[in-house]
């Protein structure tokens, strides 16, 4: 049975899908962008921000599943311009502690909102 997770620690969706979906004990969490969820502004500033508002997100989504970053297995990261996975790897990697999920990189032409990085992710709770 699936369980629609729709968190107010997450922008409102932009279009038809959840923020994210709970099967049994797997959340699949939709891609998530750097906009404030309470002031609808995109952290742009740069791309360490951009990304901490993103992992914030997440962090949000994932917690109102009752679940945290230790319980990720798989993420997806969207970036505009690979010359930024340096920066990104760097924020994102501080919100793990060893166990690493899964993960692939990908450089893609455009994003929602014209942001620079989106970040989807699995996780399951044992």
């Amino acid at each position: 049975m699936k369980k629609i997770i729709t968190s107010s620690n997450a922008p409102a969706p932009i279009g038809p899908y959840s923020h994210g979906v709970l099967v049994n004990n797997m959340l699949f969490i939709s891609g998530q962008v750097g906009k404030d969820p309470v002031t609808g502004n995109i952290h742009n500033e740069s791309i360490e921000a951009e990304t901490t508002r993103v992992m914030k997100n997440l962090e949000g989504i994932l917690a109102d599943a009752g679940m945290q970053f230790s319980d990720v297995v798989k993420t997806t990261i969207f970036l505009t311009d690979l010359n930024n996975f340096s920066k990104v790897n760097a924020v994102y990697g501080s919100y793990f502690t060893g166990d690493y999920p899964a993960r692939e990189t990908v450089e893609v032409s455009r994003l929602p909102l014209d942001v620079a990085v989106e970040i989807s992710m699995i996780a399951i709770k044992n």
